[in-house]
């Protein structure tokens, strides 16, 4: 794949853009919807074809997303019949379902395609293929210390999306539909993607370097800015949670203050928000990874395992090896 300008797809051109989706099962139906739709939105805005595309899957059966709906394939991932874009759309045990055999087949892939691409956990089959090998890239939020430690040879960013020469990645469902965005502007124009975003009530209001946020407030104007603020500390210091004084003192607000601002807002105290915020990610942890028990405990700024167990048993009604082995079995029986 070449790398310059010239070569890149992200440059204005006329000439309908050919896209394979190689889906895996474990994946998110709002990063497929993501992905195609803009695509879709495009050609029936502009009156032309501008974008073409096809979905694979690595056997040929049709990839199972997290709620259980199939996504049709066209039949088999053929590396020779991928067009100008391959797109790796992945998500749960992406890692583990990255065979051999598939990743000699996405790399025979890389050396035809214009471009490749990692949605979501899509990331890591790319890594597992070394197409990420000293580039830059992102993924999921929920990974970022699995996949930095797995992967050193990547220099792995929080943005939202990463476009680094013929390679691009992004974080999940949303910025996916930014990237998509973006390329829609990027060949077709300004006012195309002006009115593809009008399809979809879309507000573009973030850019590719934006960092993941692990709690989306929506439209912040209905918050106040220091709450917005306070939620931010609170994100960047899951492993070494402050104290609500500590929040209170570098947002220059008294404790009483911010407790009533929270109060008004969210309904309850700081303290309270900030250990459910805690647990929400590391309940996370515990069924979508296997991260052992006492990692996810440290991470999330409790300070023994023991004391993570009991405050996840009040919070959930189940202690973490019991959530984790239910969610296994049932994970289990859905995904055939």
């Amino acid at each position: 794949m070449a790398k310059n300008e010239q070569a890149s797809i992200f440059r204005a051109d006329s000439e309908p853009l050919d896209v394979t989706f190689l889906v895996v099962s474990g994946l998110s139906v709002m990063c497929v919807a993501s992905a195609v739709d803009p695509l879709r939105a495009a050609d029936r805005v502009s009156g032309r074809p501008a974008f073409s595309w096809r979905f694979v899957s690595p056997d040929g059966a049709p990839a199972i997303t997290t709620c259980g709906l199939p996504v049709a394939v066209s039949g088999r991932f053929d590396p020779e019949k991928c067009g100008d874009v391959l797109m790796v759309i992945a998500g749960f045990d992406a890692a583990a379902q990255a065979t051999p055999a598939l990743l000699s087949r996405i790399r025979q892939a890389a050396r035809r395609v214009r471009a490749v691409g990692g949605i979501e956990a899509g990331s890591w089959v790319l890594a597992r293929a070394g197409l990420l090998d000293d580039r830059a890239a992102t993924t999921h939020w929920e990974d970022f210390e699995d996949f930095a430690a797995a992967n050193p040879e990547t220099e792995l960013r929080h943005d939202r999306y990463v476009i680094d020469g013929p390679v691009f990645t992004t974080g999940g469902a949303s910025p996916t539909f930014d990237l998509m965005m973006h390329l829609v502007r990027r060949r077709l124009g300004v006012a195309t993607a002006l009115d593809v975003a009008s399809v979809f009530i879309y507000e573009e209001g973030r850019s590719a370097t934006d960092a993941q946020p692990l709690v989306a407030l929506g439209r912040q104007e209905r918050f106040d800015p220091r709450l917005a603020e306070a939620v931010r500390l609170m994100e960047a210091r899951i492993d070494r949670p402050l104290t609500t004084a500590a929040i209170a003192r570098r947002l220059q607000m008294s404790v009483r203050g911010l407790e009533k601002l929270f109060q008004s807002q969210i309904g309850e105290t700081p303290g309270a928000y900030n250990l459910r915020l805690r647990l929400s990610i590391a309940r996370k942890m515990v069924t979508d990874t296997r991260t052992p028990m006492g990692d996810i405990s440290q991470r999330t700024g409790f300070s023994s395992a023991s004391a993570f167990s009991r405050a996840f048993v009040r919070h959930f009604g189940a202690s973490p090896a019991a959530l984790r082995r239910s969610h296994t079995r049932s994970s289990a029986t859905a995904m055939p």
